[in-house]
């Protein structure tokens, strides 16, 4: 019987990257997640084999390699909060830029020339037309979305000196949890809107600000295109396929192609939980486009995906059960 093809997963003990690490293995793969644990959490650490390391540390890298029969990376580690990059855009420069050209160079050295990125519509900036499709220019107003850019910049120069070939996903919002209850969202701190409105209906729970009622959307609040995290696992796997058919390298965008209001999950929350979340307006928060919607037409036509989670009831819900999973405040219990 062949042997599993190994595929590092760096950052696979975080929110996306271990639902990725989890269906890497259910599909046939052997994942092998390379984490620092300062972000990732431990308890994902369940399916494959694990690293222990920081992508600054070079050395780790090239044992790594040497030690494991690589036949692609998935990179999911790094800094992901636009507003942390903006107090501390030192942290994320060198996170997010230089660690990637460490993992970069040492894919290199071991002749590994597969790649999946994981990207963010934060390169694309304030929306002059929807829904994004990646031909949109790349304008990020954020030190996140510019490491995330310089990031797809740089792959995109190893490809052109060294054969480097990449697919590069742009998310929307990922949400959302595992619906067996295996994985789900839980960042500390949490920044995410659907976790934080779920945190609000929770006995105890704190206080959700409703950052801005007056945008020119239909209910007054922000527009955002949220896609269920196993879509987005789907999407690398069908990217990992092609790169490993010999396909060459690529953008996609991953969305569900329409958008929800703030207001709009708050009722889905209120809806699915049968609770009622707890929610103080407040003024708007700077930098925040009124909408954003993603078109994710060009991986369906050349990837076939297609994402099964469309409905925002079916993604909160996930959500909620894992949030429930977790215990109510003061959250005594944590998932087997």
């Amino acid at each position: 019987m062949p042997k599993a093809p190994c595929i590092l997963v760096a950052g696979g003990a975080g929110y996306i990257g271990s639902h990725v690490a989890m269906e890497l293995a259910a599909r046939g793969f052997a994942p092998l997640v390379y984490d620092n644990l300062s972000r990732g959490r431990r308890e994902f650490l369940r399916w494959g084999g694990h690293v222990i390391a920081d992508l600054a540390d070079a050395q780790a890298l090239r044992e790594t390699f040497r030690s494991h029969d690589i036949a692609a990376v998935m990179h999911f580690a790094a800094y992901a909060y636009v507003g942390e990059s903006v107090e501390q855009p030192e942290a994320y420069y060198a996170n997010n830029v230089a660690n990637t050209i460490t993992l970069l160079s040492a894919m290199r050295e071991a002749g590994v020339d597969k790649l999946i990125f994981s990207s963010t519509c934060a390169t694309y900036g304030e929306p002059r037309s929807l829904p994004i499709d990646e031909d949109h220019p790349q304008a990020p107003i954020s030190p996140y979305g510019r490491t995330k850019l310089m990031a797809e910049q740089i792959m995109a120069d190893f490809g052109q000196a060294y054969g480097l070939k990449t697919v590069c996903l742009r998310y929307f919002n990922a949400a959302g949890a595992d619906p067996e209850g295996r994985l789900g969202e839980w960042h500390d701190p949490e920044t995410h809107l659907i976790p934080l409105v779920i945190e609000s209906a929770l006995d105890g729970g704190p206080t959700l600000q409703l950052r801005g009622t007056d945008y020119p959307t239909p209910d007054g609040t922000c527009v955002r295109d949220y896609i269920h995290v196993t879509d987005l696992a789907d999407a690398h796997i069908l990217s990992l396929k092609h790169l490993l058919d010999g396909g060459r390298s690529r953008a996609y965008n991953l969305g569900n192609g329409q958008g929800a209001s703030v207001r709009e999950v708050i009722d889905c929350v209120r809806r699915v939980s049968g609770r009622e979340p707890k929610v103080v307006e407040a003024p708007r928060r700077p930098g925040d486009p009124p909408m954003l919607v993603g078109s994710s037409r060009r991986i369906t036509a050349e990837l076939g995906w297609t994402p099964r989670h469309h409905s925002l009831d079916d993604i909160i819900r996930t959500a909620w059960n894992w949030r429930l999973k977790r215990g109510e405040p003061p959250f005594p219990a944590r998932p087997a």
